[in-house]
């Protein structure tokens, strides 16, 4: 009997994926960006608020990953051909006239907090600090003491008297671990769109690694800038910020070196001494 070649296999393309791709392929020319974000895990409820709140800004597609790649290569974009080795399972596609960075950060925003399961993946230190819990004495006793913490008995319920990281970042949570933390209401997990890869057409470019988050990067903001103080008034830098701090520096100087001066028995006038100290090392350029 004679075998079929892979050609007289093959199927005709059904008319909905045919009219999938057109869709596809109107938007890939027509949309400055093009995100792919993962969903998996996301609740079909959380789902469809996030396309609500994005309606008007942006567009969401879920299909088939045969359909994206076979709209991708219709395109014949460049660098948006990259995204047929990087395309993986549960993704979204994500179209707007948003710059890359601005739709990432929505996305970002638009996650809730949720509960971690046993096997997940800690997104960061989860510590337990030290305060009151609304546990009652009995079995939470040791399931607290079993994760590090140490626990007391403080007007009938249980209180952490020493906080500890329970879990590190990147490491998986343990089932004990989890129990714990949802006794506790610690909810670590972040739900919603996440941000992969995305394709600029406007400068026919594809950026990775866009998650943005707005909170972490306050925060170092923050930090960095209460730093910024005391290395300014190191370097002597004179603002109108540090400028006081820098007089109240150069005096305590002067008065070692004045006692110094006074100590040493030496024939120099201290008072002569500290005013050619003031009018020659101390300057201060506006």
């Amino acid at each position: 009997m004679k075998k079929q070649s892979p050609k007289e296999r093959i199927k005709p393309v059904p008319e909905f994926k045919k009219a999938q791709v057109d869709e596809i392929l109107k938007k890939l020319k027509h949309s400055r960006t093009i995100l792919v974000a993962s969903t998996k895990g996301l609740p079909a409820s959380q789902f469809q608020k996030i396309k609500s709140d994005l309606r008007g800004r942006a567009d969401i597609m879920v299909i088939k990953k045969s359909i994206l790649l076979r709209a991708i290569t219709l395109s014949e974009k460049g660098m948006l051909q990259q995204f047929k080795e990087k395309v993986k399972s549960d993704c979204a596609l994500i179209f707007s006239d948003i710059d890359t960075f601005e739709l990432s950060a929505l996305l970002t925003e638009s996650q809730s907090s949720t509960k971690a399961k046993a096997g997940d993946i800690a997104p960061e230190d989860i510590n337990v600090e030290s305060g009151p819990t609304e546990l009652i004495p009995g079995p939470a006793i040791s399931e607290l003491s079993s994760v590090g913490l140490k626990v007391a008995v403080e007007g009938g319920k249980l209180a952490v008297k020493i906080g500890a990281t329970i879990v590190k970042k990147g490491e998986a949570i343990k089932e004990n671990v989890a129990s714990v933390m949802s006794k506790l209401k610690i909810n670590p997990m972040k739900v919603g769109f996440i941000p992969l890869f995305s394709y600029d057409s406007k400068s026919d470019m594809v950026y990775e690694e866009i998650k943005i988050d707005k909170k972490g990067v306050f925060d170092e903001l923050k930090h960095s800038i209460s730093k910024s103080l005391g290395f300014a008034i190191h370097l002597g830098y004179a603002t109108k910020e540090t400028i006081s701090f820098l007089i109240s520096k150069a005096s305590m100087h002067e008065k070692v070196l004045e006692s110094k001066i006074n100590a040493s028995g030496g024939s120099e006038n201290a008072s002569s001494w500290r005013t050619r100290f003031r009018w020659r090392n101390f300057r201060i350029k506006k």
